[in-house]
């Protein structure tokens, strides 16, 4: 049997902010809302939310013989998750401005994961990090770390909704599982849905892809029906206005520190941009993913869109 205090001392060790532990188990009404957002057309260019419906919703067929989910969560918040000025073109995802987050909360998780098993040699588990069809939102509150706030991203009380996940999900029973997150959550406030520049936030809980800039700017071609608002990838708006961001500290984890700042390469740097430059700037951040002709087009659009509204 695992020892919860154990396995959260190790979790502050390899640098998370937050740990939580939970009963693997499955969830049907988080399976019933999906599937009526599927129905919807709200996954948009999101084919893959499709894949493996038979492993998502319960954590046991996708591990086998699983029994405890760990969750942890780590702040990444940094002065340009405060937002940009009217004037910047050049936006980004505050989490995308330091090393790519997968590589190392995976390292993180690994860590954890290997000591584990050094004191328990028959200990079997896997690491995920964005890496399975896991309800990683539901189990942070299952372990109490907090809620699903409107714009259907795990909020904490402490570091608000600026904060990355990684799970453990092990083969062995926890001595002490932590009470689901029962506290006020978001109580009647609704600035995030409100600020959400394409109304891509339709109802609580509820993201039409469609609509969202994050989705446009990294996982599809961006509609050309669709206003950037000057992010070129990612998105942070309904992050920015939550009050609870607003009061949350600044991340400690060194790893996650920025490694440049976006307001600073504007829309014509991107465009003189080479593949080594890029490379040697980015190759490291999760700017990688979208590669720089995409941030070029983005960067040039945004560009173009401002000088369209300027008086």
């Amino acid at each position: 049997m695992l020892e919860s205090q154990r396995i959260k001392s190790l979790a502050r060790d390899a640098g998370f902010d937050l740990c939580g532990i939970a009963r693997a188990r499955r969830f049907d009404l988080n399976e019933a809302a999906f599937r009526r957002w599927l129905e919807r057309g709200y996954d948009a260019s999101l084919t893959y939310m499709r894949n493996h419906l038979d492993l998502r919703f319960d954590t046991r067929r996708l591990v086998e013989g699983a029994r405890t989910v760990i969750v942890c969560a780590v702040s990444y918040r940094s002065g340009i998750s405060e937002g940009y000025g009217t004037e910047c073109r050049t936006r980004i995802a505050s989490y995308a401005c330091s090393r790519d987050y997968h590589k190392t909360i995976r390292k993180m998780l690994m860590q954890m994961l290997r000591t584990l098993q050094a004191e328990h040699p028959a200990l079997t588990g896997r690491a995920f990090v964005d890496s399975a069809p896991l309800l990683e939102k539901q189990y942070a509150v299952e372990a109490g770390l907090g809620w699903i706030g409107r714009q259907s991203l795990l909020i904490t009380p402490r570091f608000g909704s600026f904060v990355l996940l990684g799970e453990l999900v092990l083969c062995d029973e926890a001595d002490e599982y932590d009470t689901p997150y029962a506290g006020s959550g978001c109580g009647g406030c609704r600035r995030c849905m409100d600020a959400c520049p394409t109304g891509a936030v339709t109802e609580p809980m509820t993201v039409d892809a469609s609509r969202c800039i994050s989705c446009h700017t990294i996982e599809a071609a961006p509609d050309r029906g669709i206003d950037l608002h000057g992010w070129i990838f990612g998105c942070d708006e309904c992050q920015n206005c939550c009050p609870y961001n607003r009061r949350a500290p600044l991340h400690a984890n060194p790893a996650f520190d920025p490694l440049f700042d976006p307001a600073a390469i504007g829309a014509a740097q991107w465009a003189e941009m080479g593949d080594g430059e890029f490379a040697e700037r980015f190759g490291t951040t999760p700017l990688k993913r979208s590669g720089l002709e995409r941030l070029r087009r983005n960067a040039a659009r945004n560009a173009a869109s401002g000088r369209k509204t300027r008086p």
